[in-house]
């Protein structure tokens, strides 16, 4: 066998970025960080970085997860580590076009992270600002109803905002929040992911509304609660009631030891 040279191959760096999905104030919203330095700068982007020398994937894109909101990872079949500071965490896709990074090749490792509704992001590494923003606000209206070519299209095109049309994020990220909320849409019918979404213990009105906010529909309440509670080991009554949604106490569920729903909730038609 010859021997290998290293130097025959071009170089190109390896970079995990994430689609960090939570619901606020009833709609599905990502975290994105606005560029401080140069490529794009002053666009919006997804959060990530470069993957360190003795990292692998997982650890990278767990760091970056706490790095930006303070959320450790944890494996979505044992419990959280520590209570109501844990977030699902997956990987979403790999991205390699060769021009996706002027400065370099970079392939793309792209995660996405679920968790119930965070606090306000704080800034860091070579980012000078980050929120949290409505997908909708970020993809437009096509591109949720399903048309994730209009995110590659805004792409290609060089980032630039149509008048009265989504903000343009940079580099690919259009593409991959696309994928991202695709990804959190299916799983969500045929998975208990969407419990991700809430908090340890919720109602099955706050469940509905995350299945709203990240299906972009409305869902008849009692129907959804006799689907819900009829599907085993979906939910686990958590013993006592709340008032926190006004009106009469609902009673409080736990996510079930389900990680897979039969029959699934399938998305209704639209």
């Amino acid at each position: 066998m010859p021997p290998y040279d290293p130097s025959a191959f071009p170089p190109f760096a390896v970079t995990v970025d994430l689609v960090v999905l939570t619901v606020r104030r009833h709609a599905l919203c990502t975290l994105v960080v606005r560029r401080g330095e140069a490529p794009y700068q002053g666009r919006w982007a997804l959060p990530g970085g470069f993957v360190r020398a003795e990292e692998d994937l997982g650890a990278a894109a767990a760091r970056e997860l706490v790095e930006e909101t303070g959320l450790c990872a944890y494996d979505p079949a044992a419990p959280p580590p520590v209570p109501g500071n844990g977030a699902h965490l997956e990987q979403l896709a790999t991205y390699g076009a060769p021009d996706r990074d002027p400065r370099m090749r970079v392939v793309s490792v792209a995660h996405l992270a679920l968790a119930p509704d965070l606090p306000a992001p704080r800034a860091g590494g070579d980012a000078n600002s980050a929120r949290w923003a409505p997908v909708e606000e970020l993809l437009g209206e096509d591109v949720l109803a399903g048309a994730v070519e209009a995110a590659g299209e805004s792409a290609d095109a060089g980032g630039e905002e149509k008048e009265g049309g989504p903000e343009a994020l940079a580099f690919d990220h259009a593409r991959i929040l696309a994928d991202g909320v695709e990804r959190a849409r299916s799983k969500i019918e045929y998975s208990s992911l969407a419990t991700a979404f809430c908090p340890p213990e919720f109602t099955v009105g706050e469940l509905r509304r995350v299945y709203e906010a990240v299906w972009g529909v409305a869902l008849d309440p009692r129907n959804f609660h006799r689907k819900v509670t009829g599907t085993p080991g979906f939910l686990v009554p958590a013993g006592g009631t709340t008032t926190r949604q006004g009106g009469r106490p609902a009673q409080l569920f736990r996510a079930g030891g389900a990680t897979l729903l039969n029959p699934p909730m399938l998305r209704p038609e639209v």
